[in-house]
């Protein structure tokens, strides 16, 4: 088992209803699970959908992609809109912030539109605006209590004002999609943005003489970085600097996945624009750009340790503690602790994944054959 204090051998969870419990329970089920891993819950901070379906869609294509990411281990998860029209977003917000009240998702993330037509990646030009914070705010209203994130360019026209309202409104602002110097990042950073939105990606690499924002990101300490880790985003050596400069303990691995996540290859839409999945990595079929990725979590965390040859202890927390505290909910989830949500992957000596519980339930009953 994997715990805050470390790695312990023949260990044990109880768990009592819905959450981890301090004591055994009268006549209390024992599931021996030797020779297995069991680690927290994933907790998924960026998230577009997966199953073959959106979270830009109607009510039962959300719920059919959060259930596809929970049959892969992630228990908590934070739904991802991007760039639409503004009157969509607001009606998204409306009907995720609902799911959000229910408990089956841990909030909404918007990417886009506020983002720079010089780093857009996979969100349509023409759809892009500068980060008003009016229209800042609507998006926050329009979500009822239930925004956790805003990815900006913070360097637009209204972007330092936007992470000012953002962070006065307990929304976490997140640089990214960015064409920022490596100055103009620190103020955004000195003005309240606290996450790095797919490090790396869509935003200047660092140069001798223009670090830009990727150094700024990495060495302050407020800020929290997210990686994709599927092979495709990031070279190895890109993910090793992120955990050497910035520490195991602020890294979150998250998928940034879209509808082929767990679903397989061919054509899909990602907000208004055609996409091509082939041998698992999604790009736009105008102009090749990767549109977000086909990743779930259990396969960041097996490559993490298998591949990057990560310790096993900064892996959950990457997957776990950290994006649990970001989202202010380490007191109920992101560790194997007593009094938090029953929350547990089960994973086998290669590590791959072999169960799931969330909230005390099985979503996938534990495979031990």
């Amino acid at each position: 088992m994997v715990l805050p204090t470390g790695t312990v051998e023949d260990g044990q969870v109880i768990v009592d209803g819905t959450r981890i419990a301090g004591t055994t329970p009268e006549n209390a089920h024992v599931i021996d699970v030797s020779t297995h891993w069991l680690v927290p819950g994933f907790v998924d901070l960026h998230n577009h959908g997966g199953g073959g379906a959106s979270f830009s869609g109607p009510a039962e294509d959300v719920q059919k992609a959060i259930r596809t990411h929970r049959l892969h281990g992630t228990t908590t998860l934070v739904a991802s809109t991007v760039t639409d029209d503004m009157d969509f977003l607001v009606r998204q917000a409306g009907l995720l912030s609902e799911l959000a009240e229910q408990g089956e998702i841990a909030g909404i993330h918007f990417e886009g539109p506020f983002i720079s037509p010089c780093r857009k990646g996979a969100h349509s030009e023409a759809l892009l605006r500068d980060p008003d914070p009016a229209e800042v705010r609507k998006l926050i209203d329009a979500a009822r209590g239930q925004a956790k994130m805003v990815t900006l360019a913070t360097e637009l026209p209204g972007g330092i004002d936007s992470v000012r309202l953002l962070a006065e409104h307990g929304v976490i602002a997140a640089i990214g999609h960015t064409d920022a110097t490596y100055e103009q990042t620190v103020e955004a950073i000195e003005a309240g943005a606290t996450v790095a939105t797919h490090l790396f990606n869509a935003m200047p690499q660092i140069g001798h003489r223009a670090p830009g924002p990727i150094a700024a990101l990495l060495e302050d300490e407020r800020v929290t970085v997210e990686l994709i880790n599927d092979g495709t985003h990031l070279h190895p050596a890109s993910l090793r600097l992120a955990f050497h400069h910035a520490g195991a303990g602020r890294v979150a691995f998250i998928t940034d996945a879209m509808d082929a996540a767990g679903f397989g290859d061919g054509r899909y839409v990602l907000g208004p624009l055609d996409v091509e999945v082939s041998d698992g990595v999604a790009r736009l079929v105008q102009g090749g750009s990767i549109a977000g990725s086909t990743l779930t979590q259990d396969r960041a965390f097996q490559r993490a340790v298998t591949i990057d040859r990560l310790p096993v202890e900064d892996v959950v927390a990457a997957l776990s503690a950290n994006p649990a505290r970001l989202l202010g909910m380490y007191d109920t989830i992101g560790s194997l602790e007593p009094g938090k949500d029953a929350d547990l992957v089960l994973l086998d000596a290669d590590f791959a994944l072999k169960g799931v519980m969330r909230r005390g339930e099985w979503v996938v009953d534990p495979q031990l054959g």
